[in-house]
């Protein structure tokens, strides 16, 4: 009998081992498979919000198909206490391994709202957007000039937010003036700037900033950046170039910069400047006639006079020989890149060809059939403007 007894007992335990290696193969296959969300989502982690709340949340929004589980596999993998606060973009299909892993990562909410306070040449503006999950693209919620208008009542709630992340963006073209002067109008920046940078030392880029970050050490990061772009490029430049000193090189960049907005025009604009020094040309190019007048603080706001494109100034282009003595601007990465390795052509002019680009050309006879073009280009937008009626 009792060996009956030991023998029902022993084939039942076998059953329990079998039934809990089956359950141990189910539950680690749930928690590493594949997960069931179809589409994405942002998932908020509170701040001090348990495992329990967290794993509640994760299944109510379908992100993983059974909390406790996901819990289970928490603590076991002993990242059940790492939860960071912030807000996730948990995308289709991520297994619960994968989640816990995001969760406690830390760093950058990845979704949610950003606030984007962007620096342009004629603008500076705040764009408070959301991350829209289903598309992974953000949609804009309110934007504003902050020097000009009041701040509207989404962007004064939303910003104290936790979770809110905050990003500075600089044009490329926008002098050092304009960029102190940007910065000191973001509201959830501190700390001040002691002067104004050299010109061309800014980096343009998109920058990642926490709430209340010093502006000094971001203006420290924008130069940091800029050196390390223009050495870079420096190594691989081309040869025989018409300047020798990252310094000149930097000039002719922000020449170029300002000349096209065409990211595929940069280096076809560095030759035509490239060719006009090594043939002994002055450069003849508006924008560093520009910058002689108003000394990068804000926008001229009108065309040129030819009083001011026959005055002497070390920026006038059209008077000097060779290039002014410092940058106009603040170049970005791909300027400097085609004033160090130009396109080769024997182009030596160009202008506007009425499609945002412009139209070049080798010689002069050629050039003037193509500001022909462009004059007549321009007096058919001028007869197509809507008339303005008097009082």
């Amino acid at each position: 009998m009792w060996r009956a007894v030991a023998s029902n007992a022993l084939t039942f335990f076998i059953l329990l081992l079998i039934v809990a290696a089956g359950l141990l193969a189910w539950g680690r296959q749930a928690y590493t498979g594949p997960g069931p969300l179809v589409q994405a989502v942002c998932f908020k982690v509170e701040r001090g919000a348990s495992l329990s709340q967290v794993s509640r949340a994760l299944e109510d929004q379908g992100a993983v198909s059974d909390a406790r589980i996901f819990r289970i596999g928490a603590e076991y993998s002993d990242k059940g206490g790492l939860l960071k606060f912030g807000s996730y973009l948990i995308q289709p299909g991520s297994s619960m391994a994968e989640v816990i892993d995001q969760l406690t990562a830390g760093g950058q909410s990845t979704c949610g709202r950003e606030v984007n306070f962007r620096i342009s040449v004629a603008t500076t503006d705040v764009v408070l957007r959301e991350l829209d999950a289903t598309t992974n693209r953000y949609v804009e919620v309110v934007k504003f000039d902050p020097a000009a208008e009041a701040v509207p009542a989404e962007y004064v709630e939303a910003s104290t937010a936790d979770d809110m992340r905050w990003r500075i963006t600089v044009a490329e073209g926008v002098t050092s003036w304009q960029v102190v002067e940007g910065l000191k109008r973001a509201d959830f920046l501190d700390g001040k700037i002691e002067g104004v940078p050299p010109e061309g030392a800014l980096a343009p880029d998109s920058y990642e900033v926490d709430r209340g970050a010093d502006r000094a050490a971001l203006i420290a990061e924008m130069t940091e950046r800029q050196a390390r772009i223009v050495a870079d490029l420096w190594a691989s430049r081309a040869a025989d170039l018409p300047y020798d000193t990252p310094e000149a090189a930097m000039v002719m960049a922000s020449i170029v910069e300002k000349e096209t907005g065409v990211a595929e025009e940069r280096g076809r604009v560095a030759s035509v400047f490239v060719n006009r020094l090594r043939q002994g040309m002055k450069l003849q190019t508006d924008p560093t006639v520009i910058y002689g007048i108003t000394k990068g603080e804000g926008v001229l706001g009108r065309g040129l006079r030819q009083s001011e494109l026959r005055r002497e100034t070390p920026y006038n282009t059209y008077v000097i020989d060779g290039l002014p003595p410092g940058p106009i601007a603040n170049p970005g990465r791909a300027a400097i890149e085609a004033a160090l390795n130009p396109e080769t052509t024997d182009f030596l002019y160009f202008v506007a060809d009425g499609t945002g680009g412009h139209a070049f050309a080798a010689t002069l006879e050629a050039h003037n059939e193509n500001v022909a073009k462009w004059r007549e280009i321009e007096a058919q937008q001028k007869a197509a403007e809507p008339a303005v009626e008097g009082n």
